[in-house]
C-alpha cells in the first residue's frame, strides 16, 4: 500500500482540474440507484442508496458524525446523473480518506499540516508593487499576529523566496492545537491547507476567526492582483472554480463536523 501522505502530496501538487480529468478518464460506474438518503446508524449517520448503506473503498461503513454532513454527502450521491463521478463528490472523498487512511495515520497527516506552518504562504511577502504589499499586509498581518498570540510565539516574515525557519516551539504548539481533531476534521484541515498554501489560514477557519469567503480571498491575494492587472483566462477560471468546490466541502466539515 502506498504511503497515504505521498498520495496527499502528489494530489496537492496537481491542480484540481488535472485531478478531475484523471478521475473522469477512469471507467466510471453507472448510477444504479434511484434514491440517496442519510440515516442514523451506530456511531453517526450512514448514506443509503435505495436502502443499502454505502461503504468506503476500504470496505467499512461510511459514517458521518451528524445529520448535517450526512445530508450533504447524500446530496452529492443524489446529484450524480448517469454516471457516478468522484470528481464531483468532494465531501464523499474527504470522508472516505478520513476513515480509510487518516484514522490510521493521524500523526503523519497532522505532522504534514504542521510542516506547512513552518513554510506558510502568509509569511512570504512581496517587496513590490506597493499595492500588493499593502493588500498582503492588510489581509495577512492580522492572521499571522493572531496565530502567534494563540500559539505563544511570533512568526517570522520573509520578503522574497529565501526560506527562514520558524520557531520549533511555535510549530510544536501548532501541532498540539490540532492533536485533538477527529480524522474527518483533520482530513478537511489538510485539504484547506493544501488548497490555500497556508496552515495559518486553515487554523483561522478551524477556530472560526475568519469565515470561508474571507479565507478564500486571503489565499488568492497574489492571484487576484495578477487577474486585475492582466485578466483571467478561461482555463484558470475553471481550475479556480473546481478548487473552490473542494475548499467549500472541507470548510463545511470544519464548520459542522
Amino acid at each position: 500500500m502506498r504511503d497515504f501522505l505521498e498520495v496527499l502530496q502528489e494530489d496537492a501538487a496537481k491542480d484540481p482540474e488535472q485531478r478531475a480529468r484523471e478521475l473522469s478518464r477512469r471507467e466510471l460506474p453507472k448510477r444504479f440507484y434511484k434514491e440517496a438518503a442519510h440515516a442514523a446508524a451506530q456511531g453517526g449517520f450512514a448514506i443509503h442508496l435505495d436502502g443499502r448503506p454505502v461503504k468506503t473503498p476500504g470496505k467499512s461503513l461510511l459514517l458521518l458524525p451528524n445529520a448535517v454532513l450526512g445530508a450533504a454527502v447524500a446530496a452529492e450521491w443524489a446529484a450524480q446523473e448517469k454516471l457516478i463521478n468522484p470528481a464531483n463528490m468532494p465531501l464523499t472523498r474527504i470522508a472516505n480518506s478520513a476513515q480509510d487512511a487518516v484514522s490510521v495515520r493521524f500523526d503523519e497527516v497532522a505532522d504534514d499540516v504542521t510542516k506547512f506552518a513552518g513554510n506558510d504562504a502568509l509569511c512570504y511577502r512581496a517587496d513590490d508593487p506597493e499595492s500588493l504589499v499593502e493588500t498582503q499586509r492588510r489581509l495577512w498581518d492580522p492572521v499571522v499576529e493572531w496565530a502567534g498570540e494563540l500559539l505563544g510565539g511570533r512568526f517570522v516574515l520573509i520578503e522574497g523566496l529565501i526560506h527562514a525557519p520558524q520557531s520549533e516551539t511555535l510549530l510544536a504548539s501548532y501541532r498540539a492545537r490540532i492533536a485533538g481533531e477527529t480524522p474527518l476534521r483533520l482530513a478537511a484541515l489538510h485539504t484547506v491547507t493544501s488548497l490555500t498554501g497556508s496552515a495559518l489560514l486553515a487554523l483561522a477557519l478551524k477556530e472560526e476567526l475568519l469565515d470561508m469567503d474571507t479565507v478564500w480571498t486571503a489565499a488568492h491575494v497574489e492571484e487576484d492582483f495578477n487577474i486585475d492587472r492582466w485578466g483571467e483566462d478561461a482555463e484558470a477560471a475553471q481550475i479556480r472554480a473546481y478548487k473552490r468546490t473542494e475548499f467549500d466541502a472541507a470548510a463545511l466539515i470544519l464548520r459542522e463536523g
